[in-house]
């Protein structure tokens, strides 16, 4: 009993030491040959976009929405908006929008509430566009995000998608700022390391530039996934097309600012990437796709984490239980010791990654984010816990749950208080 005690804790606590050690050096290698010398966004040619944005009940924030995607500092593209269903003002709103930019945004009516996924491929079937950019509706762009995006296709035939760099714009709750921190250094370090390994696991939602005959070719989103941009990742790495993370693709999100949001939105990305997982095992029987290995492996240590930290959790409170009710007379070992000096390395290995990362990431925001490096040290207290405990409830929804399935509908997630 012990030995096992020892090894779940022993890899609770060194696997995140050694996947903080591999993002960080891979983020750091990937700045400086990519990121230190700047992009010159003059390009030869300026294919033709079409901006995909997919809305359910999203009133309060469309119209900003927009308002940025009309003043684009590029010459070519088109911007779709469509209403899967809503039932709020989103309709009346982008109407009168349509009737505003009369030349530039075509609106789409679906009835009933269909899904993302299905929205964004109607939007997508109606578009003329040689690429595509999906935006979320809570999205604003910077204006030279289409240069950004483009630069990658007219420099490479086998670019597929181009994943932005979404920052968060409401800071002023302590989920936001903690986010914030996260954005930077867990997500903007994973897929720089990601880019150095060569296969990204998933694009971000937020914003996503697609070839469309590499979107086309793969049979555009499916709707058996809760997230569809991360199935998409995989179905055009698999044909063969690149995957680039482009941070200078700029875009500002809203992230939720309630514990009932954040835990909605965790549940949705753990179910997404294990339906993911489960998707595309197949790539173990192929050893052309062997470049997926360490990716996938990454992701299936992940939720292995987290069950062996769940475990320790459980495992300690049902003995703690027994030892006061007198079953047991010897009091359990306590978790969440590290295995000698571990715990300090890590500890320290955090606040490297995340001064690293706010450090990189700084240049693409108008003030320092350094500020905010405090919040950054409560992460792990937060969001392992609610991670980890996301990992469960997907784990239950995609092999567990035979009742379940994937809802055809979709409703506005958690978009957070009043923004500044």
């Amino acid at each position: 009993m012990k030995i096992l005690w020892d090894f779940l804790n022993g890899f609770v606590f060194l696997y995140p030491l050694y996947m903080s050690f591999v993002w960080t050096v891979g983020a750091i290698v990937f700045y400086i040959h990519r990121e230190v010398k700047p992009l010159d966004p003059v390009l030869d040619k300026y294919p033709f976009f079409s901006v995909i944005v997919p809305a359910h009940n999203e009133a309060k924030c469309i119209e900003e929405t927009v308002a940025s995607l009309m003043v684009i500092d590029y010459p070519a593209y088109e911007v779709i908006v469509v209403d899967d269903g809503c039932t709020d003002k989103t309709r009346e709103i982008v109407n009168r929008l349509g009737e505003q930019y009369i030349k530039s945004l075509k609106i789409i009516h679906l009835m009933p509430n269909s899904g993302k996924s299905k929205a964004l491929n109607a939007g997508i079937l109606l578009s003329s566009g040689e690429n595509i950019l999906t935006v979320d509706a809570d999205c604003i762009v910077d204006k030279n995000i289409l240069k950004m995006m483009a630069w990658h296709f007219t420099k490479s035939s086998r670019v597929g998608a181009v994943t932005g760099n979404p920052r968060i714009r409401n800071r002023t709750s302590l989920l936001a700022k903690i986010q914030l921190g996260e954005y930077s250094s867990i997500i903007g370090l994973i897929k720089r390391a990601q880019r150095i390994l060569g296969k990204v696991l998933t694009v971000s939602g937020v914003t996503a530039a697609y070839k469309r005959d590499a979107f086309v070719g793969c049979g555009l989103f499916d709707s058996d996934t809760v997230t569809e941009d991360i199935d998409m990742t995989w179905k055009l790495q698999r044909k063969g097309w690149d995957i680039r993370y482009e941070p200078r693709a700029i875009s500002w999100i809203l992230s939720p600012e309630t514990i009932k949001g954040l835990w909605q939105q965790r549940v949705r990305w753990a179910q997404g990437g294990l339906e993911v997982l489960k998707k595309h095992y197949r790539i173990w029987l192929d050893f052309r796709e062997r470049r997926f290995w360490p990716v996938y492996l990454e992701y299936v240590l992940s939720t292995a984490w987290a069950f062996c930290l769940g475990s320790l959790v459980v495992s300690w409170v049902f003995l703690f239980l027994l030892y006061l009710t007198g079953i047991i007379s010897s009091k359990p070992i306590q978790p969440f010791f590290p295995p000698a000096w571990a715990g300090s390395i890590l500890a320290l290995m955090c606040l490297v990654q995340a001064l690293v990362s706010l450090f990189i990431d700084s240049k693409y925001e108008n003030k320092t984010l350094l500020k905010y490096y405090f919040w950054i040290i409560w992460y792990p207290f937060f969001y392992w816990i609610i991670s980890a405990s996301a990992v469960f409830v997907g784990f239950f929804n995609v092999f567990l749950n035979k009742k379940g399935g994937i809802s055809v509908t979709w409703e506005s997630p958690d978009r957070g208080l009043q923004a500044p």
